[in-house]
């Protein structure tokens, strides 16, 4: 996402002509979306986005699990003996 949001700060300073921006190639201007594109073939074929999922998945469940037990009584709520 850095990539992306660098790439379009960069897209929009090179129309603008703003300096130093105005001066560099469209090459190095756009070069941050080759690195996003990359960076997301890398993530999907080495299991990165699928491992990150999985441990949101977790931590949801973790939550879910301690806010039933707490509304049931079975864990003492914050605060209280």
């Amino acid at each position: 996402m850095y990539l992306l949001g660098l790439g379009l700060v960069l897209m929009l300073l090179k129309y603008l002509a703003i300096d130093p921006v105005a001066t560099l190639s469209w090459w190095w201007v756009l070069s941050p979306f080759a690195l996003a594109v990359l960076w997301w073939q890398w993530a999907d074929a080495s299991g990165y986005t699928k491992r990150k999922a999985m441990e949101q998945q977790g931590r949801r469940r973790e939550e879910r699990h301690a806010r039933v037990q707490e509304n049931l009584g079975t864990i003492n709520r914050k605060g209280r003996p």
